[in-house]
């Protein structure tokens, strides 16, 4: 049965039918299991919904439905959001992260709640444990949704293979984001951008918007020729999409990102707009970047310095320009593609909501 033709409504709705089911389930295993779920429940508050709009207009582009969305499009894209909660829960973990849109992170969360009981042991080991186990009973709902909309899909086994390759690559993408901030120094300082591409591609671009769209195109029925359309389009969109985040990352709002300003440097994160400003100075100035990136202990002074030298050195103007760059191109693959025009549409407006944003 079609739902609200509002994706962020649709899919809000769908959630909160799905979590209910989840604490009604976890209430008969007692309170600890009750924390638990509560704690995946917070993990899933708020954010844009990005892949769940992509994975929807994918679905859309190729199976136009002016009366909303049926149930198993609308599971599928819930899933994914499911699935995003649980990357971020673990993504928290691995860069020591004490806040996620503005509210503890789930390990600090956890671990406030272990001091706030009264417990005993380190409260600390208890909340990072326990987001190590919320982010995988997060991925076990994720699954059990996505399984749930393809109950009668004629398409479920070409959209289980997209599924399936997104969460390979987003994995993979996680670890070489962590693995950079180390290997880096085994590789010439001229690859290093190169390299930062490959993380975002593989991190963020593929996972947050190609692969939603692709997805629920599959789940419609795509050809290749669609496929390939959507592909070209959803990379490139966002590839911009994370180098938006990684300017964000330095220079956003902590009001409006609900991020520390500069948490990316604190964190030693080495994306492009860091590799572009190391290729433009001198080696002692290079050192001078080197020391500072990755402490957790900078200050407001140490961040503005490190700022000042990715304005000055046009790293961050760079980016900006193949932020542009990115754009165009896939502005370009939807032209002609063999997609509904409304969707066209669509993907044009969220193509601009994901790469002109302050959050």
């Amino acid at each position: 049965m079609p739902t609200s033709p509002e994706p962020i409504e649709a899919v809000s709705q769908r959630l909160d039918t799905f979590l209910s089911e989840q604490l009604l389930y976890a209430a008969a295993l007692g309170p600890e299991a009750e924390m638990l779920t509560r704690a995946g429940v917070a993990a899933l508050r708020g954010g844009k919904r990005l892949r769940a709009r992509f994975c929807l207009t994918g679905w859309r582009a190729v199976h136009p439905s002016p009366t909303g969305f049926d149930d198993a499009a609308l599971a599928v894209s819930t899933s994914l959001e499911i699935f995003h909660a649980a990357a971020l829960v673990h993504d928290d973990l691995v860069d020591n992260s004490d806040t996620r849109r503005g509210q503890p992170a789930a390990h600090r969360a956890l671990q406030s709640a272990h001091r706030d009981a009264g417990w005993t042991g380190d409260s600390d080991v208890f909340g990072r444990s326990g987001a190590i186990l919320l982010g995988d009973l997060l991925v076990a709902w994720s699954d059990d949704l996505f399984e749930e909309g393809l109950r009668a899909s004629s398409t479920a086994d070409a959209t289980r293979r997209a599924y399936a390759q997104m969460r390979r690559d987003v994995t993979i993408g996680q670890f070489l984001d962590v693995a950079e901030e180390s290997a880096h120094t085994a590789y010439p300082d001229e690859t290093h951008a190169e390299r930062a591409l490959r993380v975002a591609s593989y991190k963020s671009a593929r996972y947050s918007i190609q692969q939603p769209l692709q997805i629920g195109a599959s789940l419609a029925g795509a050809d290749d020729a669609q496929l390939d359309a959507l592909g070209r389009f959803g990379h490139d969109v966002g590839m911009a999409f994370q180098l938006r985040d990684d300017v964000l990352g330095v220079f956003g709002d902590s009001a409006v990102t609900g991020k520390p300003v500069g948490d990316d440097l604190r964190e030693g994160k080495r994306t492009v707009l860091v590799a572009y400003a190391r290729e433009a100075v001198s080696p002692e100035e290079r050192h001078l970047i080197d020391r500072r990136l990755g402490d957790p202990d900078l200050d407001a002074e140490q961040i503005g310095i490190l700022q000042q030298t990715i304005v000055e050195t046009g790293a961050l103007a760079r980016t900006e320009r193949l932020i542009a760059d990115y754009a165009r191109r896939a502005d370009l693959a939807l032209a002609d593609a063999p997609l509904e025009s409304a969707a066209v549409a669509e993907l044009r407006a969220l193509a601009r909501a994901a790469t002109e944003r302050a959050a």
